[in-house]
């Protein structure tokens, strides 16, 4: 849980009755790879922090599943939509590697915020910083060719390239494995 605090930490000084506080709420769990974090349709009621392993974030289109992104260690684990309206998910959250989070409760988070006023702007912080990650890969996905796509992952995601199966980055990349062995055979990653 150390990694977890000093994450929090570094994001906004914590005071030491709301360190106190997260220590004592904060759970912890073992997750499988292949079980699931999240499944559709499930209304996701934590927040983690992935202290290590690898998930993948997916969704399903005519019953294909479409990787919508990867959450590897000192990431925060999360449904976006499903979390903060607390309404059930339209995507999965799966383990790629036996994982160890940390987590706390949608109702425990809501009464920490309550309880330490402070600790909202940690949370508006860290919630800042996915955004701007997620506009990002967003823009690029929809404005750039596949290969720029695939050079944008290995450039700023060099180990989810290494550790994510092929078939779940072409998925991500919206390109076929073929697209993808063809690239990356001929180096198309200028």
């Amino acid at each position: 849980m150390e990694k977890l605090l000093q994450f929090l930490d570094h994001v906004n000084p914590l005071s030491p009755a709301l360190r106190e506080r997260l220590v004592r709420t904060i759970q912890y769990k073992f997750i499988e790879k292949k079980n699931y974090f999240l499944k559709e349709g499930q209304v996701s009621d934590k927040i983690a922090f992935l202290e290590t392993g690898l998930f993948r974030c997916f969704y399903y289109i005519h019953d294909t599943d479409i990787s919508s992104w990867f959450m590897k260690e000192n990431d925060v684990v999360i449904s976006v939509k499903s979390f903060f309206k607390q309404v059930p998910s339209l995507e999965c959250i799966q383990a790629l590697e036996d994982s160890e989070i940390y987590f706390i409760k949608y109702g425990e988070l809501q009464q920490i915020y309550q309880d330490f006023p402070e600790f909202i702007l940690t949370g508006k912080l860290v919630t800042e910083h996915y955004y701007v990650l997620s506009e990002e890969r967003s823009f690029v996905m929809r404005s750039q060719k596949a290969h720029e796509r695939y050079r944008y992952l290995m450039e700023n995601y060099p180990e989810i390239v290494r550790r994510v199966p092929s078939k779940y980055i072409a998925s991500y990349l919206g390109i076929s494995e073929v697209t993808l062995s063809t690239i990356k055979s001929r180096r198309l990653v200028y």
